[in-house]
């Protein structure tokens, strides 16, 4: 058996093994939207699951922990906002972010002061410990997507996140 034989015989074996988890003709277009569309939710919230605890885990080793490193990489990009402005950055309720700023408070990656401008308002920002992290966190997303890439080639890639662009943007146009 030759090369080509082989690799043409593991892409059939992988198709298999899709078509298991996926309806052909629902991707192929032949059953519609119907068809494909109760088995997009589940894969891609645990697609979001596997990420995101894969991400988690390789951010452990920087003493940083899930959800950590959106509050630093804003910070990074506007430093000294609010809570408030975080969480809507963010998308979280301002009760976990200020739960979450004080823990990084805590752990020394952050500090709270007043606003030069209006006292009543207190603005966060990242310590020079908080931007020693970043390096670490790149590195830890780096390596997150390297690993639920694998295997994929560079036009996949794009398709991909082509895809998850218009999808989030369908569903963000509903809200």
């Amino acid at each position: 058996m030759g090369k080509k034989d082989k690799s043409e015989k593991k892409a059939k074996q992988k198709k298999l093994k899709i078509d298991k988890i996926v309806d052909p003709a629902a991707i192929d277009g032949e059953g519609g939207l119907e068809a494909a569309a109760p088995l997009l939710a589940p894969l891609l919230a645990q697609a979001a699951r596997s990420m995101r605890t894969v991400l988690s885990r390789n951010l452990l080793e920087s003493g940083l922990y899930a959800g950590q490193d959106g509050v630093m990489l804003a910070l990074a990009e506007t430093d000294g906002m609010t809570a408030g402005a975080l969480a809507g950055h963010l998308g979280v309720k301002a009760p976990t972010m200020t739960r979450t700023i004080g823990r990084m408070e805590a752990q020394g990656f952050l500090e709270r002061k007043p606003d030069a401008a209006d006292a009543r308002l207190t603005k966060v920002y990242l310590t020079a410990n908080g931007r020693e992290r970043l390096q670490a966190i790149e590195a830890a997303a780096d390596l997150s997507e390297a690993t639920a890439l694998k295997g994929m080639t560079d036009k996949q890639i794009r398709t991909l996140a082509k895809l998850l662009k218009l999808v989030d943007a369908n569903l963000q146009a509903v809200e």
